[in-house]
């Protein structure tokens, strides 16, 4: 799963990107710095793993990870072409979900590529470029789908209907996701065409250390105009924040976190909010070998949880011991668990909660 870090040029992608992977993508005060997107693989911070390995000290943690992608920044006209636009919007179609990074920030030595701050005028920028992509590749579809209907096809007529609806939708300037369109006919007729607008989005807020903790006017500027996208808003001061991920002493770090008020880095916050935003869970194995964090798709059965550490598991399956998170920390160990009768044994039916601890018995 990917989740892709876009914005206007110089608004604080690549920086951001180094903070959340250390992958140190290059960074500059000009436009288009980022050209080939640029993809790191970033842990998922689960204080429950840490919880886990000090529990049963195993030889070895693996935790959960989300792929992040820098995107060339992209500027008025990119659906036409403008600037790196073919590309921009060809690398973002590829990824699950949006990272929009909006500058809150003033700063005379980093230069705006429109002249000024304005984070509202800079989302609505991205906005409608993106729209105006979607709008393309409905038109085309839509003019296919015409023809099937002229001929009393019901299913053509049904999806005619509901392309009008978003094509409507986008001419007034509203993103696909924003677009009430039921479940089913979703996943029949929309999501196939795979709209960028469709993509689940996460703002961050990128301010000056001064601000990190309650934002400035910028920041409410902009929780204000997404107030009715069900979207969530993150504020970092992401050059700040990367400074500090220079620093190799854990300890010194957290001190500079707290001398800014935060409890944890804001990365931090951030990489568990792209996670959810991905429509991700976590269950974990525990085991003396390993103790590991398990990525899935929220609402999956058992089998399919099994999968994920290998086919044959979900071929095969049996069935599946659980254990609560909660009572595994409670009791302190899976043999105590078993003594205090609260290991579970579930079926192909069971739908994984978020935080299990689970063992699977299979045969292929």
């Amino acid at each position: 799963m990917k989740a892709g870090i876009v914005g206007l040029p110089n608004v604080g992608k690549s920086t951001l990107f180094n903070c959340l992977s250390n992958a140190k993508a290059q960074s500059a005060n000009f436009p288009f710095c980022t050209i080939e997107p640029n993809i790191g693989v970033v842990n998922v911070p689960d204080p429950r793993l840490e919880k886990l390995e000090e529990l049963v000290n195993p030889e070895r943690v693996i935790p959960a990870t989300v792929e992040i992608v820098d995107i060339a920044g992209l500027v008025k006209g990119a659906s036409k072409g403008e600037g790196l636009g073919n590309q921009f919007l060809g690398n973002i179609r590829e990824t699950d979900a949006i990272i929009h990074v909006l500058r809150c920030f003033d700063n005379d030595n980093i230069v705006h590529v429109d002249g000024s701050i304005d984070p509202i005028r800079d989302k609505e920028t991205i906005d409608i470029e993106l729209q105006l992509k979607d709008l393309e590749t409905l038109e085309k579809k839509l003019d296919k789908i015409k023809r099937a209907a002229k001929t009393g096809n019901k299913e053509a007529q049904k999806e005619e209907a509901i392309l009008l609806k978003l094509k409507g939708g986008l001419e007034t300037g509203s993103s696909v996701r924003a677009i009430e369109v039921s479940e089913d006919d979703h996943t029949e007729f929309v999501k196939p065409l795979q709209f960028i607008t469709d993509k689940p989005v996460l703002y961050v807020c990128n301010v000056d250390e001064g601000a990190a903790v309650n934002g400035n006017d910028h920041v409410k500027r902009v929780k204000e105009a997404v107030a009715t996208e069900n979207a969530e808003v993150i504020i970092l001061a992401v050059g700040t924040e990367a400074d500090i991920t220079e620093l190799e002493d854990y300890e010194e770090r957290q001190m500079f976190l707290q001398d800014m008020g935060l409890e944890e880095a804001g990365s931090s916050v951030l990489i568990r909010a792209a996670y959810k935003l991905l429509n991700q869970q976590t269950y974990f194995t525990a085991g003396v070998k390993e103790v590991r964090a398990w990525t899935i798709p929220i609402g999956s059965t058992a089998p399919q949880a099994a999968g994920v550490i290998h086919t044959d598991f979900e071929k095969g399956f049996i069935r599946a011991e659980v254990i609560k998170y909660s009572d595994y920390v409670s009791f302190g160990s899976e043999s105590k668990v078993k003594e205090a009768g609260k290991l579970g044994v579930e079926g192909k039916g069971y739908i994984v909660n978020d935080g299990d601890v689970m063992h699977f018995l299979f045969n292929v």
